[in-house]
């Protein structure tokens, strides 16, 4: 999240957290993005007023044409679904949003208008996670309650490093990112045709340690476990503490007779369809999103050689990767 972006009141709740767990400022502002006078402010206003000084605050200036709808009214209507409003699907556009603002109120608002109001109320324009129809909720908090306990516990009685491991495929099919252009004439990004992708496994730890490796071929319990070896090859005096999920290569019989005959290897895995609780995938996402969005990649070949320079950079890059691990919504049960 950076410095220009509206942060959220769950983010400031979590850095002011943060805090009261024993980071230290500068620690904390460097995972969650912010600068060091945002947090101070944060911090004091969150000692004059508890959680409720950590809402937006009112700004100055000329009185708002809409002043029937206050934040709160404004969050309540976008944490509904578009659809309990009519439409066909549940997410919501500034369009829709001005539709029900003008049917509930009864005022001509611009659209500009909906935009400011949008982010003094803390809300962003963001793009859905997926989440799986076969969630087991309940699943999901019994791993919380009884899972989470072990892993610390592992960690502490070990002095073992915690990683979240994860793989992706990187595509010759870049992500695009947009562009200033005349209105009207959209530019073209020459990109390759042809179809193919690298495979890559990952892991990343709290402090920002990333370990990584491409492949050319898909990925299956052999792969998996020369992926471990090398984990435990980069840490040779350590024990080493990996949280997955519970793909097949993760659970043959091949991959946990391997895991069973290392000492320092501890594996614990994720409740199924739970992508959103491993760090991990903050990294693939910020990888395909920010460093190869619109790459000029022709090859396999040459994607592989580009994959492997941006993960490099990613990797001499702790701060970075801690805003990473953080921004996954489980990594405060680990802190």
């Amino acid at each position: 999240m950076s410095e220009g972006r509206y942060s959220t009141y769950e983010v400031r709740v979590r850095a002011v957290n943060a805090i009261e767990r024993g980071w230290c400022v500068g620690e904390a502002a460097d995972a969650f993005g912010i600068s060091r006078r945002t947090l101070h402010r944060w911090l004091t206003r969150y000692k004059d007023n508890g959680h409720d000084g950590l809402h937006r605050q009112p700004g100055s200036g000329r009185p708002r044409k809409l002043e029937e709808l206050n934040e709160h009214d404004l969050r309540d209507i976008v944490l509904h679904p578009a659809s309990a409003f009519g439409y066909e699907t549940d997410l919501w556009t500034v369009g829709r949003l001005h539709g029900v603002i003008h049917d509930l109120y009864q005022v001509a608002v611009s659209r500009d208008t909906i935009w400011r109001s949008l982010r003094e109320a803390g809300l962003t324009y963001q793009k859905p996670e997926r989440e799986y129809y076969e969630i087991d909720e309940e699943l999901r908090q019994k791993w919380r309650r009884y899972e989470v306990p072990k892993i610390c516990k592992t960690v502490k009685n070990y002095r073992a490093i915690l990683y979240f491991q994860d793989e992706s495929n990187v595509s010759l099919t870049a992500f695009l990112s947009k562009t200033w252009a005349l209105r009207g004439k959209t530019p073209k990004a020459p990109v390759t045709g042809k179809r193919g992708a690298v495979a890559a496994l990952s892991a990343i730890s709290k402090p920002g340690r990333l370990v990584f490796r491409l492949l050319e071929k898909r990925i299956a319990s052999g792969e998996v476990i020369e992926f471990l070896a090398q984990m435990l090859k980069h840490h040779p005096h350590r024990h080493l503490v990996i949280v997955m999920d519970q793909a097949p290569p993760h659970v043959s019989k091949k991959t946990k007779a391997y895991i069973e005959s290392q000492t320092r290897l501890h594996v614990f895995y994720l409740p199924k369809y739970s992508p959103d609780w491993n760090p991990d995938e903050k990294v693939w996402n910020y990888l395909k999103h920010q460093e190869l969005k619109s790459h000029q990649a022709k090859t396999k070949d040459e994607l592989k050689h580009l994959t492997r320079r941006k993960l490099q950079s990613m990797a001499r890059r702790p701060k970075l990767l801690r805003g990473l691990f953080f921004r996954c919504c489980v990594s405060d049960l680990f802190g």
